[in-house]
């Protein structure tokens, strides 16, 4: 179900769809401020959802990060910047070779004020012209969050030798780390 922040640093969550979650998860995990990311699903019709389920495309579900921030450290726009750097948005229901309607590129606003921000950002980065095509990234209501099977947390962390941990994620945490080299948080 959705999670919400429940300890004492006031963090503030975003729910963000931009095709594979595991790409999402490593990559928000080295910026600062973020606290933790739970990978999921969201945006469907059936209730929790598993992995094999959603990968039919069937169910309507898209595979989703929650993204747990101190907007002390990072505000939420921030937080949507980096998601529009890591993949493609104007790419309909498929990033690189990943395709259908649960690798889609959609921001799950958790409130009014985020919604708001995130259709200024779209607004903003089309005027901009930074992609030849405009952003479909849709805006839609967070309902209901499913955290996805234990299997997926940390995979990145877990298997960066696999091919395409290789290949699809390590290539967009590079791109990160030079793009926004203030926002990525220093190893121990």
């Amino acid at each position: 179900m959705s999670q919400q922040p429940n300890d004492n640093k006031n963090l503030e969550a975003a729910t963000l769809a931009g095709g594979c979650f595991w790409c999402a998860e490593a990559a928000f995990s080295i910026i600062k401020g973020v606290e933790r990311i739970e990978p999921g699903y969201t945006g469907g019709t059936v209730p929790n959802p598993s992995y094999e389920q959603v990968s039919t495309g069937t169910t309507g579900h898209a595979e989703a990060a929650q993204i747990f921030f101190d907007p002390k450290i990072i505000s939420y726009k921030e937080i949507l910047e980096i998601f529009f750097a890591m993949h493609d948005p104007t790419s309909l229901n498929r990033q690189g070779a990943d395709v259908g309607t649960q690798y889609r590129s959609a921001i799950f606003y958790h409130n009014q004020e985020q919604k708001a921000t995130a259709e200024k950002l779209i607004d903003e980065l089309n005027k901009e012209g930074i992609w030849n095509k405009p952003i479909v990234t849709s805006v839609e209501p967070l309902k209901v969050f499913y955290k996805a099977e234990t299997y997926h947390k940390d995979y990145y962390k877990k298997h960066p030798k696999e091919q395409y941990c290789q290949a699809v994620i390590a290539p967009k945490i590079a791109k990160l780390q030079q793009r926004f080299l203030d926002k990525i948080k220093v190893p121990l």
